[in-house]
């Protein structure tokens, strides 16, 4: 008899020997497969899919903005204002993930990992072309929002003054604090990107945990921040100038470490290296059958 055998607890039926093994949480490498099957899936999607996605989900994102500065509006001065209003920020993360939208910053785990599985010419090239478009999507709904919300007699004047200072407080950093800030908010959504697999049942409070303390520590993040600072271009108070060479690029450099170099190698390379063998029924993530 093994030395595992010996030191099970015993007494333990054969059924709730196999309800032990049933609870036991899913491995590094069931987790790597399903988002590398979901990442697959979404390189296979026709770009006006993606395109149509995209726009959706910076569109959607406009509803963080939106729920921080009707917040900060109605909230007290102070330090503590912040700590009720970053709430807001998760509004429009829980609804471009609950809807399945096409968020770039989900894109650095998601369609990476299948690349980094089969490092071909012809993947990279469907990584770059989903990157593409997606950014480009979202990035064309952050602007056309912001300007709806600035344009659009739907505020009230001390809404509209939270929104600006919104704005404001994110081009108070320079551009190294844009880049540094970029890689830890990558890594924040990478992370709740693979965590949801695995707690698909808490999948709300994921979300909402992880985007709250991106709000709470100010890290930048390509896609929120791009209605925060493209409100303040529309009204006046920024350039397009500012807007793209000392927000967007850096903030974008840095979601991208974080989320593909860092966190989907560090990952990709946890599963490579792993020597246990898992149950085979386990080891690929099929698409369920069709009736």
């Amino acid at each position: 008899m093994s030395d595992a055998q010996n030191e099970k607890t015993p007494g333990l039926s054969a059924d709730e020997e196999q309800e032990v093994s049933h609870n036991q949480p899913p491995r590094a490498a069931v987790l790597h497969e399903i988002i590398r099957y979901q990442g697959d899936q979404e390189l296979e999607r026709t770009l006006a899919a993606l395109w149509w996605s995209a726009l959706a989900a910076g569109l959607t994102m406009g509803l963080s903005l939106m729920a921080m500065g009707l917040f900060y509006a109605r909230l007290p001065e102070g330090d503590s204002a912040q700590v009720v209003a970053s709430l807001g920020y998760s509004a429009g993360f829980l609804a471009v993930i609950l809807a399945r939208q096409q968020l770039f910053t989900e894109n650095t785990l998601t369609a990476v990992l299948p690349v980094m599985t089969a490092p071909t010419l012809s993947n990279l090239g469907r990584l770059l072309r989903l990157w593409s478009v997606v950014l480009l999507g979202n990035l064309a709904g952050t602007l056309l929002v912001a300007w709806v919300m600035l344009e659009l007699p739907i505020f009230d004047s001390k809404t509209d003054i939270a929104f600006l200072d919104v704005g404001r407080k994110v081009m108070t950093n320079d551009i190294s604090q844009m880049f540094a800030k970029g890689i830890v908010s990558g890594w924040m959504i990478a992370t709740m990107v693979w965590m949801i697999p695995s707690m698909e049942h808490a999948k709300i409070w994921i979300i909402l945990v992880i985007t709250y303390l991106m709000a709470l520590g100010d890290f930048t993040h390509i896609v929120v921040g791009s209605v925060e600072v493209s409100y303040l271009v529309w009204a006046g108070d920024e350039t397009w100038q500012a807007f793209w060479l000392d927000f967007a690029l850096p903030t974008l450099a840095g979601n991208i470490i974080g989320g593909s170099f860092i966190f989907a190698l560090i990952s990709h390379a946890q599963v490579r290296s792993d020597s246990g063998k898992p149950p085979s029924q386990l080891l690929k993530y099929e698409k369920p059958k069709k009736d």
